[in-house]
């Protein structure tokens, strides 16, 4: 499974046209993604079949949020679940960059049983052994990692020893600089059946059409 993050709603019409299995969408790229426009998500959701899920998040930087910005996220996804949303993006850490179970508790009821996916906070975690079962038992239905560090590549390892004890429990998506020249390999390390790329290539803006398409010959 290849899930495309796009920043922006070229990028998404590139991936949704293209062979991504799914979006991820989402604004600023340069903040890590923040949530996106509602009519943009409307009109992707209009035009194209490919399931789009939505990244909440009503700002850039820490993932620890005031109460004002929780209930941004809890309105978001009201808002987004009306519209459709094939599933949620999002991720609630404490003071103590920790996993908040309450907050995001309260966010997967609000879903209503669409998929919701613990993005590249839980890397930030102390323990990522501990903060999966959270993210279990919370009823996450996926979790993004570069297994603790930077890039996927660095933290294969880890990305083995997590599909290996969890994958039956959880999806583990991988992502952090997965590119086609190194998906293949990711997966033959690791195991891993899902992975997520923004397959923007070097100096570039846009999701390319080519990226996605090697990116999904790789994964396969």
């Amino acid at each position: 499974m290849l899930e495309i993050a796009c920043f922006e709603i070229t990028s998404a019409e590139t991936a949704l046209a293209s062979v991504a299995d799914r979006i991820e969408f989402c604004a600023n790229h340069n903040l890590g993604g923040t949530t996106p426009d509602f009519y943009e998500f409307l009109h992707l959701k209009r035009n194209y079949k490919k399931p789009v899920y939505v990244m909440i998040r009503p700002k850039g930087g820490p993932f620890f949020y005031s109460d004002e910005e929780f209930l941004q996220m809890k309105n978001s996804i009201i808002a987004f679940r009306e519209g459709g949303a094939d599933g949620f993006v999002f991720g609630i850490l404490d003071a103590h960059n920790e996993i908040d179970e309450a907050k995001n508790a309260e966010l997967i009821e609000l879903a209503a049983g669409i998929p919701c996916t613990f993005h590249r906070a839980f890397d930030r975690t102390s323990d990522l052994e501990s903060s999966i079962k959270t993210l279990i038992k919370l009823g996450f239905h996926s979790v993004l990692t570069s297994g603790g560090k930077p890039t996927a590549m660095e933290g294969r390892e880890k990305l083995k020893s997590l599909v290996d004890e969890y994958s039956h429990l959880i999806n583990i998506l991988i992502g952090g600089g997965v590119r086609s020249e190194n998906i293949s390999e990711l997966k033959a390390f690791t195991g891993a059946r899902y992975f997520h790329s923004s397959a923007i290539m070097k100096y570039d803006t846009f999701a390319d059409d080519g990226e996605i398409k090697r990116l999904k010959q790789g994964a396969e």
